[in-house]
C-alpha cells in the first residue's frame, strides 16, 4: 500500500498545472503559425505583397529565373501587360533585384549617366520648369516702401523620350544547362548594349523618338548674359581642326573661366580617348604635363583640376566640331527613364534560339544650358 502525503499532492498538483501552461502555450503558437500561414496564401491570391520577412523576393525571382527565362512558364512572379501607345502589348518586368543589377552596369559603363541628373517618372510626359535668371531684388531704407520686383521668366523643359531594347539570344540546351547562370547574363547583356545605345543618344541623340543629346543644340561665342536659354557657348581652340600652335593649354583654360563659378564646382571635361590623348601632351611653362593620372585605382584622371570623363560618342577633333566639353553636368543635363525594364522571351523567331526581347523608356535633354561649355575647333 502507498501512502501519500500531503507535500506530495501539492507536488503533483504544481506539476499538471505547469504541463497545463505549456500545453497552452503551444496551443497558441501553433495558432498563430496557422493563422500566418493563411494570410500569406490570401495575400498571393489577391495579389497583394508578402508582409516583411516572408521569403517572397527570393520566390518571385526563382520564379522568374528558373521558370520563365529557362522554360518560358509565367507564373508565381509579377506579369505586367502594357505598353504606351500600343494596346495589349507588353512584357514581364524583371524582379527588383535583376532590375537593380542593369541599374548599377548601366551606371559604371554609361559615362554620361554617371555624371547627368537621373529622374525616375511615371508618365511619358515628363516636364521640368527651369528658371531663367533669378528673382529681382532693391534696396530701400527702413521706412520706405517696397515697390514690387521683376518676376522670373520659367521656361518648360520636356525631355525627348524613346523606347531603348535589346534582343540577346541563347540556346535551349544552354538555358537547361543548370550551371549557366541566366540571370547574371541576361542582366550583363542588357546592360551592355542599353549603355552603348545611351552613350550615343545622350551626346548626339535627335530627339526623334530617342533623348536629344546635348551636341545638337544651338551654340553660340556670345556670353551668358547675352546668349539666348537653350544656345550652348563654345571657345575656339584658334585654329580650324586643331589646337592653336602657341600655348594651346591657354584655351582650355579659357574655357574653365567661361564657366561661371558656381557651376565650376562639379564640374568635369568630357571628351573621347583620341582627344585626350593630344591634350595629355600639353605642358605648362614649367614643363610639366597639365594632365595628372589619378592617384589610387579608380581615381579619375584631372585636368587642370576637374576631373576628365572619357565619352567615346564626343567627336574626334576636326574642322568645326565640337569635341570637348566641359561643365557641371547634374546641372545641364537631365536624364527621364520610365517604368522598369520589361523582358519579352520569344523561342520561335529564329529557333534553335531563344530571344529575349528587352526594353527600357528613356529620353534625356538640356535643362541648362549656362552649367555647360564646349569647345569648337575653329579659328573663331
Amino acid at each position: 500500500m502507498v501512502y501519500e502525503t500531503k507535500a506530495d499532492a501539492v507536488v503533483t498538483a504544481s506539476e499538471e498545472t505547469d504541463v497545463r501552461v505549456d500545453m497552452r502555450a503551444e496551443l497558441e503558437a501553433l495558432r498563430n503559425e496557422v493563422k500566418q500561414d493563411l494570410l500569406a496564401v490570401s495575400r498571393k491570391a489577391a495579389g497583394q505583397p508578402l508582409m516583411a520577412g516572408s521569403t517572397g523576393r527570393g520566390r518571385q525571382q526563382s520564379a522568374f529565373a528558373d521558370g520563365y527565362l529557362r522554360k518560358g512558364l509565367e507564373g508565381d512572379f509579377e506579369a505586367k501587360r502594357l505598353s504606351v501607345g500600343i494596346a495589349g502589348e507588353g512584357g514581364l518586368a524583371v524582379p527588383l533585384e535583376i532590375d537593380a543589377r542593369i541599374e548599377a552596369t548601366l551606371k559604371s559603363i554609361s559615362p554620361v549617366r554617371a555624371i547627368a541628373d537621373v529622374v525616375k517618372v511615371g508618365t511619358a510626359n515628363y516636364r521640368k520648369l527651369v528658371a531663367i535668371g533669378g528673382v529681382a531684388s532693391g534696396w530701400v531704407a527702413e521706412n520706405a516702401g517696397r515697390p514690387e520686383t521683376a518676376t522670373p521668366l520659367f521656361s518648360e523643359i520636356a525631355p525627348p523620350m524613346g523606347e531603348i531594347y535589346a534582343n540577346p539570344a541563347a540556346t535551349q540546351p544552354m538555358l537547361d544547362d543548370a550551371m549557366f547562370d541566366v540571370e547574371a547574363w541576361l542582366a550583363n547583356e542588357i546592360a551592355t548594349e542599353f549603355a552603348r545605345a545611351e552613350g550615343v543618344a545622350f551626346v548626339a541623340g535627335t530627339g526623334v523618338a530617342q533623348p536629344k543629346g546635348f551636341l545638337t543644340y544651338p551654340v553660340a561665342a556670345a556670353p551668358d548674359a547675352t546668349r539666348p536659354f537653350g544656345t550652348l557657348q563654345y571657345v575656339a581652340s584658334g585654329a580650324a581642326g586643331a589646337f592653336i600652335g602657341t600655348n594651346p593649354a591657354d584655351r582650355l583654360i579659357d574655357m574653365v573661366h567661361a564657366l561661371r563659378a558656381p557651376y565650376r564646382q562639379g564640374a568635369v571635361w568630357v571628351m573621347n580617348s583620341n582627344t585626350l590623348g593630344v591634350i595629355r601632351k600639353f605642358k605648362d611653362t614649367t614643363g610639366d604635363f597639365i594632365w595628372r593620372p589619378g592617384l589610387q585605382e579608380g581615381e579619375a584622371a584631372t585636368l587642370l583640376g576637374y576631373p576628365v570623363v572619357e565619352v567615346d560618342a564626343m567627336p574626334d577633333i576636326a574642322a568645326s566640331s565640337l569635341s570637348i566639353g566641359f561643365g557641371q553636368f547634374r546641372s545641364a543635363y537631365v536624364i527621364a527613364e520610365r517604368g522598369e525594364t520589361a523582358v519579352l522571351r520569344d523561342p520561335y523567331s529564329n529557333k534553335p534560339f531563344v530571344h529575349f526581347y528587352a526594353t527600357r523608356r528613356v529620353g534625356g535633354a538640356l535643362v541648362n544650358s549656362e552649367a555647360l561649355k564646349l569647345m569648337r575647333f575653329s579659328a573663331s
